[in-house]
C-alpha cells in the first residue's frame, strides 16, 4: 500500500479513527451494482444505492481512503475550480446554473452525512480565497458579484487587508473572499465514516481486491480480482486518478497530477492562533495554488505543488519553501509529516461524469474540488443507475477534451504548464 498507511509519512493515517479492516474478496459474489474504488465517490454512490434498496459491492485495490480521499487538503468549497465566470464561458449560462445548483446540493449532502451518521472528522467552518495581488483581488470581487447576481448566493463576504491581517499572520496576501458555507475536514476520517455508514445499510466492502478485468456474461458484468470475481448488472468506476491503470475508456480524459502536503509539529494554541486566528481553511488564487489549514491538534497543514529539483527531505522541500513565503515566522518549526497524492486533472477543470455503453458509469476529474462535489455526484450517479437521468445528462453538456494518448508526455506537459503559470503568477 505504498507508504500511505505508514504513520511516519501521512498525518491523516497517523490520526485515523480506528480504521476498520475489510476482507479480501474470495470466490464468487453477486450484486446489483459493483463499485470500483472506496473513496468519496465510490462509498457515497454505494450508500445512496443501498438506501434505494440495491445490493452493492465495493472493490478497493488497497484500503478505504487510499487515494485522494485519504490524502487531500480536505477543503470544502463552493463552485468549481475555474470559478463560475470561466465555467459559464465554457458551458453557457444554463448549464453553469445547473452546475452551481449541484455545488450547493453537494454541501447540503456532505454536511448532512456528517450529521446523520455522526462522522467524527474535525469539521471546521469557513474557507478564505486569498489574493496575493491586485489583479487577483479584482477577479475575486467579480466572482463574488457574479455568484450573487446570477445565483443569489449570499455566502460570500469580502475581507479587506486590515481584517485579513487580524486573521492570518504574515503579509503575503492583500485581501480575501470568505465563504461562510465552506469549510474543511479530516478527509480520511470522513471517508472511514462514510464506509461505516455504507456498511450499516448493507454495502459489502472488500479491500486488497484490485479489479483486473471486466468481461460480459449475458446481461452481467464479471469483474475479476486476484482471488475472486463479482457478477453485477451495473458497474461504477470511482477510482479517479488511482484507476488510470484500469482503462475501460475513461483514462484518456484526464492526467494524474501529483500534489503534496506537509504537517508541522504541534504549534501550541497560542502560536497557532498567532498565525491563523480563524477556523477557516485557506486557498490562494495563484494558478499553482497553495492551500492550508490548522489541524485539531494545532499543526499547520500546508499543501501545493513541489516543483523543487534535486533531493528533498522533511525539512527541505518546495512545499516548506512555499509555507515560509506565507509564514516566515515558522522558520524554526519542525515538519513532522509529508506525503503526496494524485489529482485527476482535465483541460476544463470541471468534473467528468459519464457512461460507457449502457451499464458502466464513471466520475472523475474533480480538479481539486472532490471533497465537496463528490457528494452530489455520488447521488446523481445513483439516480442515473435507477433510471433518473436528468441531472446526470447535464454533465454530458460539458465539452471535455481528450488527453493525447502518450503517457510519457503527460508529466512534461503538466510541469511545463505549472512552471509557465508560476512565472506568470510572479509577473
Amino acid at each position: 500500500m505504498e507508504d500511505f498507511l505508514t504513520k511516519a509519512s501521512n498525518y491523516y493515517a497517523a490520526t485515523a479513527n480506528h480504521p476498520p479492516s475489510f476482507p479480501r474478496l474470495k470466490g464468487e459474489r453477486r450484486c446489483d451494482v459493483c463499485v470500483i474504488g472506496a473513496g468519496f465517490t465510490g462509498l457515497g454512490t454505494a450508500l445512496e444505492l443501498a438506501l434505494a434498496g440495491f445490493e452493492v459491492i465495493v472493490l478497493e485495490a488497497e484500503a478505504v481512503g487510499f487515494g485522494a480521499s485519504g490524502r487531500s487538503g480536505g477543503q470544502i468549497a463552493s463552485g468549481y475550480s475555474p470559478g463560475m465566470i470561466e465555467t459559464e464561458e465554457v458551458v453557457g449560462s444554463d448549464v453553469a446554473a445547473r452546475l452551481w445548483e449541484f455545488s450547493e446540493l453537494s454541501k447540503e449532502i456532505l454536511y448532512g452525512r456528517i450529521s446523520d451518521y455522526g462522522i467524527d472528522c474535525d469539521l471546521g467552518v469557513g474557507e478564505l480565497y486569498a489574493a496575493p495581488k491586485k489583479s487577483h483581488e479584482n477577479w475575486l470581487k467579480r466572482e463574488r458579484e457574479h455568484c450573487e447576481d446570477r445565483y443569489g448566493y449570499a455566502g460570500y463576504e469580502w475581507i479587506d487587508t486590515e481584517r485579513l491581517r487580524g486573521m492570518l499572520g504574515g503579509d503575503r496576501y492583500l485581501s480575501a473572499l470568505y465563504d461562510r458555507e465552506g469549510g474543511h475536514l479530516h478527509p480520511l476520517n470522513y471517508t472511514l465514516g462514510l464506509a461505516s455508514a455504507a456498511v450499516s445499510q448493507g454495502v459489502q466492502i472488500y479491500e486488497g481486491s484490485a479489479a483486473k478485468s471486466v468481461q460480459q456474461e449475458a446481461h452481467l458484468k464479471v469483474i475479476e480480482t486476484e482471488s475472486g470475481f463479482v457478477k453485477a448488472e451495473k458497474l461504477v468506476l470511482a477510482g479517479n486518478a488511482y484507476l488510470s491503470a484500469f482503462n475501460l475508456g475513461q483514462k484518456n480524459r484526464f492526467i494524474p497530477v501529483s500534489s503534496g502536503i506537509l504537517a508541522t509539529e504541534p504549534l501550541g494554541e497560542v502560536r497557532a492562533r498567532e498565525i491563523m486566528a480563524t477556523t477557516a481553511c485557506v486557498a490562494d488564487t495563484y494558478f499553482d495554488l497553495d492551500y492550508f489549514k490548522m489541524s485539531a491538534d494545532n499543526r499547520l497543514i500546508y499543501g501545493g505543488q513541489d516543483l523543487s529539483f534535486g533531493p528533498a527531505s522533511l525539512q527541505k522541500n518546495g512545499i516548506r519553501q512555499n509555507m515560509l513565503k506565507t509564514f516566515p515566522m515558522l522558520e524554526d518549526v519542525r515538519i513532522d509529516y509529508k506525503w503526496e497524492g494524485l489529482i485527476a486533472a482535465n483541460w476544463r477543470k470541471l468534473p467528468d461524469v459519464g457512461r460507457i455503453g449502457r451499464d458502466i458509469y464513471y466520475a472523475q476529474g474533480y480538479s481539486g474540488q472532490g471533497v465537496t462535489l463528490s457528494a452530489a455526484i455520488s447521488r446523481i450517479l445513483a439516480e442515473a443507475i435507477r433510471g433518473e437521468m436528468e441531472k446526470f445528462d447535464v454533465f454530458g453538456r460539458i465539452p471535455h477534451k481528450k488527453i493525447p494518448p502518450l503517457p510519457f508526455l503527460h508529466r512534461p506537459m503538466i510541469y511545463s504548464l505549472l512552471l509557465w503559470n508560476r512565472i506568470k503568477d510572479q509577473l
